[in-house]
């Protein structure tokens, strides 16, 4: 997504867990009793599976222009035997199988992409050129893996419905819109998703990532961060550069701004919290000899917990209106501070529901592939699920995409490999596709079982 800008160093933090992770990442056909079912269905739908995937790959949308992605995600599901509902929140599809009494889980993808332009030299690679929200024109790239997400669910989707004899409950299949904008999920709920639909008693859902095919990194608690984007006006009085004493130079005050930003974390967080304040954008000014009288400054802010959340907003408030006072502005042209509404919440794993799903995992792809994970401040709009009330269990997790000799070969010489939302992302889908299925499957067999 737009506020989600991949730190690839997180990824070295679990390097270490995964030295002992062989290159083939070989799936164990032990220790799962519905293992060896599982893989029998994925091994019969792969090459379907493999052409859809390609086929979501050379065709991206935007947020909230998913028009033909959605269409395909509610034939999919339609195809494997659920209840189809179409258009809920924009282009979100609900799909639905009732089966016996028992627990409604849900399980739930992202389909849009991003405004980039792909450079990977794959044959399959999308060419796509698409208006995003603004009108101009961008090269469109499933740059954080949506397609890989999509195709995940569709096998799950169609192995649960084969494997109806082994669970008893209600099956949630949910194709979200706008995850890379934030608002996809809030329109999801807005529209009905939980009163229109079962409630969910567990909300799943999966993000591709640069880590080792054959592998899986999550948590309990905190797993992404919450994520806001704001706005900061720094109004002035416009002059001539030559008599600077005639304005009030508004590009001044916005770098005492930005200057005075960087003291938040280091000095009103305390030191056991992790917080970001980055300002990504900096306008302002057409000539060398002109002052302008405005200024515009674009952050990132990324925090946990909520109390920490409210103040580092109160404080960049705080700070630019300050700033503004001190340099003899009036009421009226003091900084505007505005918080845009792409902002999403902490994506929170429930920890009890994490210990059920990622013992799923260990038994089905061995505990040597699961990875106890650290939480990263990129955002997910998937929390927004799990701070409805009363509150639902949800749960992320992390589904390697790399091929394990390229990845410990980068390891070894310090090449740095593509991450997400890199023109060069580029998973290596087989096997990725392939883990995906088996581990969500797994997951949600168990925690549906009869």
């Amino acid at each position: 997504m737009k506020r989600k800008p991949f730190i690839q160093i997180y990824f070295l933090l679990i390097v270490f867990s995964l030295m002992n992770v062989q290159s083939s990442a070989a799936i164990d056909e032990s220790n799962n009793s519905f293992k060896s079912e599982i893989v029998k269905i994925i091994s019969s739908e792969l090459q379907s599976l493999k052409a859809l995937y390609i086929n979501l790959h050379k065709t991206p949308e935007l947020s909230s222009q998913e028009i033909n992605t959605s269409r395909k995600m509610e034939k999919e599901l339609k195809n494997a035997g659920f209840e189809i509902t179409y258009g809920v929140g924009n282009y979100g599809v609900v799909g639905i199988i009732k089966n016996g009494p028992g627990k409604t889980i849900m399980v739930r993808t992202d389909m849009d992409a991003l405004p980039i332009t792909e450079k990977t030299g794959l044959p399959y690679k999308s060419n796509v050129r698409m208006k995003d929200s603004s009108g101009n024109d961008v090269g469109v790239m499933h740059a954080c893996g949506h397609d890989i997400h999509m195709t995940v669910f569709t096998g799950t989707a169609r192995v649960l419905a084969k494997l109806k004899d082994k669970w008893s409950g209600t099956l949630m299949m949910v194709a979200q819109p706008a995850e890379e904008t934030g608002v996809g999920a809030k329109a999801m709920l807005a529209d009905g998703l939980f009163t229109r639909f079962p409630r969910p008693d567990y909300a799943l859902a999966l993000h591709d990532g640069p880590i080792p095919t054959g592998t899986i990194a999550s948590k309990p608690g905190y797993i992404l961060a919450n994520v806001d984007s704001v706005n900061i006006e720094v109004k002035g009085i416009g002059g001539h550069g030559a008599a600077p004493e005639t304005t009030k130079d508004p590009i001044v005050l916005a770098s005492q701004i930005v200057m005075a930003l960087q003291t938040i974390v280091s000095r009103e967080v305390p030191p056991n919290k992790k917080a970001v304040v980055t300002v990504g954008s900096i306008h302002g000014g057409t000539k060398h000899n002109i002052i302008p009288d405005r200024v515009y400054l674009k952050l990132t802010v990324r925090s946990y917990e909520k109390e920490i959340r409210k103040n580092i907003l109160d404080s960049i408030k705080r700070i630019s209106k300050g700033i503004g006072i001190a340099a003899g502005l009036k009421e009226k042209d003091l900084p505007v501070v505005t918080i845009m509404n792409e902002s999403v919440s902490a994506t929170y794993n429930d920890p009890e529901l994490a210990e059920k799903v990622m013992n799923s995992f260990k038994k089905a792809i061995g505990k040597e592939n699961v990875i106890l994970a650290e939480a990263v401040t990129a955002g997910e709009d998937f929390s927004e699920y799990g701070r409805v009330e009363p509150k639902i269990p949800t749960f992320i997790y992390w589904l390697g995409a790399v091929n394990p000799e390229k990845f410990m070969e980068a390891q070894r010489s310090g090449e740095k490999l593509p991450g997400l939302h890199s023109p060069f992302w580029a998973p290596d889908y087989e096997p990725t596709i392939k883990t995906g299925i088996l581990t969500m499957s797994s997951a949600v067999l168990d925690l549906l079982k009869k």
